[in-house]
């Protein structure tokens, strides 16, 4: 599963979508990779609110610690019962809705890798079933739970974000741990729904999505 995702769409869309209030002086980022800002959508005291947060969990491994290195980073959930993990996924006061319109993986050779990106049709902005927690190390920050990829995925990978239909917003914020189960190992959205957008943009280059930079712009 890919380390990048955009979001192609104004806050006063993304509020609009989710019903929620966005923190004051919101920007939508350029893009995703871990360690940056993107968006998401949390509930307190019954309201839903808009607000950024970097994408990963501190993450130390016992090699590392001894190495004297600092933590490094991870935004994808994959392994429930990870000690990680366990304890938090039970708790719905960690789950959020992770804000995108795209996301992409790495397709190629190595060192000429270019960017295929995934969403979806007729629907402009994406959920992906997130949790969020405060860290000491970096403070608010949010990850991603994966699952099994569709058929429009490989070879690019062999995983995918769990995405959400409109009707499963609040089933994912307030639902016990038997749902977040079902949500990861349903069948993923069927692939004839996905959208796929080869391109030549290099990896790291930083390029949108095709046909999305004009339309932001306009937005």
């Amino acid at each position: 599963m890919s380390r990048l995702h955009t979001v192609r769409a104004s806050i006063a869309d993304i509020a609009r979508h989710f019903d929620a209030e966005p923190a004051a002086g919101l920007l939508v980022p350029e893009e995703t990779r871990e360690g940056l800002p993107g968006l998401v959508v949390l509930e307190s005291k019954g309201r839903r609110i808009l607000r950024r947060m970097d994408w990963g969990f501190p993450r130390l491994t016992r090699e590392a610690r001894l190495r004297g290195e600092e933590a490094g980073r991870i935004g994808l959930v994959a392994d429930l019962t990870n000690s990680m993990w366990d304890t938090m996924v039970v708790d719905t006061r960690y789950r959020c809705l992770v804000v995108l319109t795209h996301f992409a993986n790495p397709e190629g050779v190595p060192r000429a890798k270019t960017r295929t990106w995934f969403s979806v049709h007729g629907e402009p902005i994406l959920t992906w079933a997130g949790f969020c927690r405060k860290t000491p190390e970096f403070g608010p920050v949010y990850a991603g739970m994966t699952m099994e990829a569709n058929a429009a995925i490989p070879p690019t990978n062999d995983r995918m974000p769990v995405l959400l239909e409109r009707d499963e917003y609040d089933q994912w914020l307030h639902g016990g741990i038997e749902d977040v189960i079902r949500f990861q190992f349903r069948p993923p959205f069927a692939a004839e729904r996905m959208k796929v957008d080869h391109t030549d943009d290099l990896w790291g280059s930083g390029v949108a999505p095709p046909a999305t930079e004009r339309q932001f712009a306009l937005l």
